[in-house]
């Protein structure tokens, strides 16, 4: 896939993994279409974007709002015409084991930025991906294949955003569209400041002990990129992610028991 002169929509494009890959494509000299609620981060990013000798727009946008959502699809066909690629990568966090949780509404929350979000996007900009063949991209996690304590909202929203996008990879097959699912392990990404907690409101996670053993955003974004390129199908990143994969088909008790003990020590460690 050619990314100078194609543009991609790109959610959550403020920080972390999707303002690293925007400027990254536009040091490929793609056309970016930007969005996020944080209009000043955004911003900032169109503006590092135009700077990297990409084109950029920034159009801030609640992706839990469907007309949002056809917004900001049809003011990126408005002003650059043909689509290429979508990049669902919205989403918030939860840290809180489910026996502590006060208020059931972070579950619905969390569920609308990850995975409804993805969906009502993916509808409005599916018909342009058709007419130019074009590219889904869906930044999911790990935690779309596995349960992770602490994390079963987030868990649940990555989970479904996975079989949603497997299920589109199989019903476009013959419309040229293809669909990319990353999972992603422990980034060194802001996402720690979009965290909920077991009362629904907002808390810093202060999880230094995911950090070190964190994969740099540009890492991240490089795999990402190369992925795109093949118009690979998924990309699980990190070999412990892989042989976790495997290692749950054979002895998922062991996986359970090790993914429980790795969480233990990340909490024991940020007290």
């Amino acid at each position: 896939m050619t990314l100078t002169n194609k543009t991609f929509i790109i959610t959550g494009a403020s920080a972390g993994i999707g303002q690293a890959l925007a400027i990254k494509l536009a040091k490929q000299g793609s056309i970016l279409v930007l969005a996020a609620r944080n209009q000043a981060a955004l911003m900032k990013t169109a503006d590092d974007c135009l700077k990297a000798g990409g084109q950029a727009i920034a159009v801030p946008t609640d992706v839990t709002n469907p007309e949002a959502c056809q917004q900001l699809i049809e003011q990126g066909v408005s002003r650059f015409g043909a689509i290429a690629g979508l990049v669902n990568n919205a989403g918030i966090s939860m840290y809180a084991t489910f026996d502590t949780v006060t208020d059931l509404s972070l579950f619905e929350q969390i569920m609308r930025v990850n995975y409804l979000g993805a969906v009502y996007c993916t509808h409005y900009a599916l018909p342009y991906l058709k007419a130019s063949k074009g590219l889904l991209v869906a930044i999911s996690s790990l935690c779309g294949k596995h349960g992770v304590p602490t994390r079963s909202g987030y868990v649940a929203s990555k989970h479904a955003m996975q079989g949603f996008f497997d299920t589109l990879r199989i019903e476009l097959q013959e419309t040229g569209v293809d669909v990319l699912v990353v999972s992603p392990g422990f980034v060194a990404t802001t996402i720690r400041d979009r965290v909920l907690g077991g009362d629904g409101t907002p808390i810093q996670a202060s999880l230094q002990d995911e950090s070190h053993q964190a994969m740099s955003v540009e890492d991240c974004v490089n795999q990402i990129l190369q992925a795109m390129v093949q118009r690979r199908r998924e990309l699980v990143m990190t070999p412990k992610g892989r042989l976790g994969l495997w290692l749950k088909l054979i002895a998922p008790a062991w996986v359970d028991w090790m993914t429980a003990k790795a969480i233990k020590s990340q909490r024991q460690a940020s007290k």
